[in-house]
C-alpha cells in the first residue's frame, strides 16, 4: 500500500491507496511547532481508526511546500514504515517537462497538480488549486508545465480584510442571495465570494487564450466552495494533488 502526504501551509492532507483506489483521506491542520513526533501520533491514531498502522505501507511520498516539517516528518515515515519517502522535487522522475525559469523553486504541489492533470487530460490543461493561495497551473502538449499564476486564497483575503477594519465580521463561504447585498453580510459575500469567483473565471480566460483551448480541473480544500458557482471547471477532483503524488511514486 502507498501513504501519501501533502505537506501545506494550512492543512496537511494525507491518503491511503491499496493500488486499485484510494481507500482513505485525512486532512488535518498544518501546526509549524508540532514536533515529528506529535504528528506520529496523529497519524497512528487516524490510521487505528481504519483498522491500519504506519508500518502497513511499501511504499510513501511527500510533497511539501513547509521546508521546516520537511525533513521531520520524512524522517517519522521512514523510521515507522521502513521505507523512505520519495520526497517531491524537480529532480525525481516525471512524465512532463518543468518548462519555467527557476524547476528548483517550483512548488511540490504544483507539479503534483500538473503531473495528475496531464495524465487525466493528456493535453493542454490548466489545474486550479484552491488552498492557503489559490494557484493556476498551465500545462501545454506534450507534457509542458509551462508556469502558474498564483493569488491569495479566499480565506486568506477574508481573513486580511476582517483583520484590518473594525467593524466587518467573518462569514459564510457562500453566495448572497442578490449581488447588490442589503446588509453587511450578504454585501460582504457579494464583493468576495463572488468578486473572487469573477477572479478565478478572469484568469482561467487569459489562460485559455494563451494556451489556446484547455481542460480546467479544480482541486484543493476550497474547491468545494467555488466550483458549484461556476461553469469554468470540466472536472472537481479534491484529491488530485495526491494522486499526482501516486503517479510520481509509481516512476520512481
Amino acid at each position: 500500500m502507498l501513504l501519501a502526504i501533502d505537506i501545506g501551509n494550512t492543512n496537511i492532507v494525507f491518503g491511503v491507496h491499496d493500488g486499485v483506489d484510494w481507500k482513505h483521506h485525512w486532512r488535518i491542520q498544518t501546526v509549524h511547532k508540532r514536533m515529528p513526533d506529535e504528528y506520529a501520533a496523529l497519524f497512528v491514531q487516524l490510521l487505528n481508526e481504519e483498522d491500519l498502522s504506519l508500518a502497513s505501507f511499501n511504499k510513501t511520498v511527500m510533497s511539501s511546500v513547509v521546508p521546516q516539517l520537511t525533513r521531520g516528518l520524512a524522517d517519522m515515515v521512514a523510521s515507522r514504515t521502513g521505507t523512505p519517502p520519495v520526497i517531491v522535487r524537480s529532480n525525481v522522475k516525471l512524465p512532463i517537462e518543468l518548462d519555467v525559469d527557476h524547476p528548483n523553486k517550483l512548488g511540490a504541489d504544483l507539479i503534483a497538480d500538473a503531473v495528475a492533470a496531464w495524465t487525466l487530460f493528456e493535453d493542454n490543461c490548466i489545474v486550479v488549486d484552491f488552498g492557503t493561495a489559490t494557484t493556476f497551473t498551465a500545462v501545454a502538449s506534450p507534457g509542458k508545465l509551462l508556469g502558474t499564476a498564483i493569488a491569495a486564497g479566499l480565506n486568506t483575503t477574508i481573513d486580511g480584510l476582517v483583520e484590518q477594519t473594525a467593524q466587518l465580521p467573518q462569514i459564510e463561504l457562500e453566495a448572497p442571495p442578490c449581488i447588490i447585498g442589503r446588509n453587511t453580510i450578504h454585501s460582504m459575500q457579494a464583493g468576495l465570494v463572488i468578486g473572487y469567483v469573477c477572479m478565478v473565471e478572469g484568469l482561467i480566460y487569459r489562460i485559455k487564450d494563451q494556451l489556446g483551448y484547455a481542460s480546467v480541473v479544480a482541486t484543493g480544500g476550497l474547491s468545494s466552495v467555488i466550483a458549484p458557482l461556476t461553469n469554468h471547471f470540466d472536472r472537481v477532483e479534491p484529491w488530485l494533488t495526491l494522486d499526482g503524488l501516486r503517479l510520481i511514486a509509481e516512476i520512481n
